[in-house]
């Protein structure tokens, strides 16, 4: 099994996928990527999570963000699937799903989890940055829908971070005040960060979010 970490490098693949053949890094060109598996193709809670992030296409393209999915059933057994996925939650499905029948991709990744369940794989989600390092990974069990507001919310957080010296603080949401870290002084601070901030301790100072460039 994979022991991928947070700033390890996403290991590329080639995969065949419902939409084709593709090469991961290719696909992500220089966007952000977010790569989720599933237990198997026909199931009740992965059925309602692609046709939540279907519906999310437009924030996710907002964020510069692709997403992929996979599942170690076969292509024809995807495109039955999304048309269920289709009709039952009245959306269509705009992206790839690997069929990952040999488990190639699962393995790199770390997605089966033999004690966690009786299905192969998990619940993984990996935030994948543009220099293709690994921002986030959670893994959620079978039982429990993933909740894709969060994972906007964290892709808000990462983008923010990458360009300004600030943290985003407990339940943050996109246009909320910032922590400024504490690597950077106030005389920094007050040239950083023109609209100013409040010093709630030394070590904790808030600044209205600055822009993400």
């Amino acid at each position: 099994m994979s022991e991928l970490k947070l700033g390890d490098k996403a290991p590329n693949f080639d995969a065949e996928t419902s939409e084709g053949k593709i090469n991961f890094y290719d696909y992500l060109g220089d966007s952000w990527g977010i790569l989720f598996s599933h237990p198997a193709d026909y199931t009740p809670v992965c059925t309602t999570e692609l046709g939540a992030v279907a519906k999310y296409k437009d924030e996710f393209a907002q964020r510069n963000t692709k997403v992929l999915a996979l599942s170690v059933d076969g292509v024809e057994s995807h495109k039955g699937w999304i048309e269920d996925i289709n009709e039952t939650q009245n959306t269509t499905v705009n992206f790839p799903i690997i069929a990952d029948e040999d488990k190639k991709v699962s393995n790199l990744y770390g997605m089966i989890h033999p004690k966690a369940d009786d299905t192969l794989t998990v619940r993984s989600v990996y935030v994948i940055a543009p220099d293709k390092s690994i921002k986030l990974m959670i893994t959620y069990p079978a039982s429990t829908g993933r909740n894709f507001d969060e994972l906007l919310r964290v892709i808000d957080s990462l983008q923010l971070t990458a360009y300004q010296k600030v943290a985003t603080p407990a339940n943050w949401k996109e246009g909320e005040d910032v922590v400024i870290s504490p690597a950077v002084s106030n005389e920094e601070a007050k040239e950083l960060f023109p609209k100013g901030f409040k010093e709630v301790k030394p070590y904790l100072r808030m600044t209205p979010q600055p822009d993400n460039k």
